[in-house]
């Protein structure tokens, strides 16, 4: 078996950045969780590709993070790689209408690239937490926009270690869903978007608005990950939750956000079972009441 330092030593010689023993909960909106047995910093494909063929012989697990907005990791940690795009896969270019972002960057960024150059079309993105990769993962959505409207391309590095592009078309693009959702083995890269020239002032003015809209009605307070379950068909998933009495209610230190029942806040010191519990919770008492199964929006990992 071999040793912690000739894995990292393995891991140095591919040009990775790593850490041993690392908090998860510093790469997370949550600010909850356990350790990572190693934590990766990827700097470009051929560095995770190695580094994914290297968990792979020696029967190591690994997980590909990006700015950790939906995702927790339980309180007993993860054993295995974390392998992190979020330190160095994050440069941005803009070529006329087309913005192209590396899976690293943040989507916050992204939107105000776009705002600088007075393309429009990404206004609905202003305020989503996370990464380009990991909106695209999901189909991040909000205020009636989704990635899938402005999606031209997604490059992404198969199991295979090759390098393939796939447009719009082929990417299965859903509610909270895509192609790489049911492709596991598939690491995203970078993504195209297309937009469309706009007025600076104007899209700077929307953006405003929407920032303004969050935090009225958001828990933008308290760590969270956002939208803690998906819509499900027909329902709108806070309704549910607040017409099931459950505004407010806490299991340890994490809670229903009395400000929007959708998210589950993290009110200070929060374990990582906290969370997981109160989500156990509210999907019991939502079927009990209602018969509708609500489902996490949030990664828990390992699952």
């Amino acid at each position: 078996m071999n040793t912690d330092a000739s894995i990292v030593l393995s891991l140095e010689k591919l040009g990775l950045t790593v850490k041993l023993n690392e908090d998860m909960s510093c790469h997370t909106t949550f600010k909850a969780g356990g350790r990572a047995e190693y934590f990766i910093s990827a700097k470009n494909p051929e560095s995770i590709y190695g580094a994914i063929k290297l968990a792979e012989k020696e029967n190591i697990d690994y997980f590909i993070l990006g700015k950790g907005s939906d995702t927790l990791f339980r309180d007993s940690g993860f054993n295995g790689f974390v392998i992190s795009t979020a330190q160095f896969m994050t440069e941005i270019k803009v070529s006329g209408n087309i913005i192209k972002a590396q899976a690293g960057a943040s989507l916050a960024h992204l939107c105000m690239t776009a705002c600088e150059n007075s393309l429009t079309g990404l206004e609905f993105a202003y305020g989503i937490p996370g990464s380009v990769g990991g909106a695209v993962f999901m189909n991040a959505g909000a205020y009636g926009g989704e990635m899938k409207d402005i999606i031209k391309s997604v490059t992404y590095l198969d199991k295979d270690g090759r390098i393939i592009t796939k447009n719009r078309g082929s990417l299965d693009l859903s509610y909270r869903h895509s192609f790489f959702s049911d492709n596991p083995g598939c690491v995203i890269i970078s993504c195209e978007v297309e937009l469309k020239k706009g007025v600076q002032s104007e899209i700077k003015s929307k953006m405003d608005d929407l920032t303004e809209r969050r935090r009225s009605k958001q828990p933008l307070e308290y760590p969270s990950a956002g939208s803690a379950f998906k819509r499900p068909e027909g329902y709108f998933a806070s309704k549910l939750i607040d017409d099931c009495g459950l505004r407010g209610v806490s299991v340890g230190n994490a809670q229903i956000s009395e400000k929007h029942t959708g998210f589950i806040v993290n009110k200070g010191g929060a374990t990582a079972d906290d969370i997981i519990g109160l989500i156990k919770l509210v999907q019991k008492t939502v079927f009990e009441k209602t018969g509708v199964r609500l489902e996490p929006e949030i990664r828990i990992i390992p699952a």
